[in-house]
């Protein structure tokens, strides 16, 4: 794990970077060689950027991007701090636990910021990357976006409540369909579920997403948080307590046998031999 104490971002080691123009927060995830690959770092950085964000009166809306050919490729897997130990498997599936405990409050703190997030999402928008597209209140596609959630694939559980806002936002029999097969959507597809609001054509992301931040911008602060406050209300009905669970069931499955199986087998680019245990 890291130290999740420290409030510092060491020079060198940002993972996302945050920008204030004209009322909008520019939210970058910055590590487009990694194409922007999630890690436990991450999730600390995105939690300090939330609180920084919260009080701060010049920003009205929050622009979150990436730079790259990719929002996010997912999880990190080489990040230091990735795996977390323990002296029995009871110890260790606590440990998991907790920190993803520790995580669903950092995505918290960015989900329920009283200013809206826009999500602009270009290529690669997998596993994690897309819990964290859900994760904002309005999304917008380039037509040349993909997205999946192949964590069964590689035998885990979903871990930061994507399959339940998908259940939100498309239906649970969406939710299940995606998060069983691991199939991949584009974006169109994306769009006709209601996981995106917008598919802007190649080339043009940049331009349609910063649009519709500032026409959210220019309107009044108060009564933009209260919409926001209110329908988040209505539609989260239930998600703290259905997060909770998921918390133990990834816990589960990522100290299992299975998930070191399909590690191996993506690794090792072969079908995965799981055995349930």
């Amino acid at each position: 794990m890291i130290d999740t104490t420290r409030t510092d971002i060491p020079e060198g080691e940002e993972r996302l970077r945050l920008e204030v123009e004209d009322g909008v927060g520019v939210l970058t995830l910055c590590r487009p060689a990694k194409l922007n690959a999630w890690s436990w770092e991450s999730t600390r950085q995105l939690g300090l950027f939330a609180d920084r964000i919260r009080f701060d009166p010049a920003i009205r809306v929050v622009l979150l991007r990436a730079e790259g050919r990719a929002f996010c490729a997912g999880i990190d897997v080489t990040a230091p701090g990735g795996a977390i130990t323990g002296r029995s498997g009871a110890e260790r599936t606590h440990a998991y636990a907790e920190g993803i405990r520790w995580a669903h409050g950092r995505f918290a703190a960015f989900a329920s910021l009283p200013q809206p997030v826009v999500a602009a999402v270009q290529g690669y928008c997998l596993g994690f990357g897309f819990e964290l597209a859900l994760m904002a209140d309005i999304r917008i596609a380039s037509a040349d976006a993909v997205f999946a959630l192949p964590e069964a694939q590689l035998g885990l559980a979903l871990d930061a409540g994507g399959d339940l806002r998908i259940a939100r936002e498309a239906g649970a029999g969406w939710a299940k369909f995606l998060a069983l097969t691991g199939r991949r959507l584009d974006a169109t597809t994306a769009e006709r579920l209601h996981l995106v609001q917008f598919v802007a054509p190649e080339g043009e992301l940049e331009s349609a997403s910063h649009a519709v931040a500032g026409e959210i911008e220019a309107n009044g602060p108060l009564a933009v948080q209260a919409v926001k406050r209110d329908i988040d209300t209505f539609a989260d009905a239930g998600l703290a307590t259905a997060l909770d669970r998921a918390a133990l069931s990834a816990a589960l499955t990522l100290t299992s046998e299975d998930a070191d199986e399909g590690y191996a087998a993506k690794r090792a680019r072969r079908a995965p031999r799981f055995e349930g245990k």
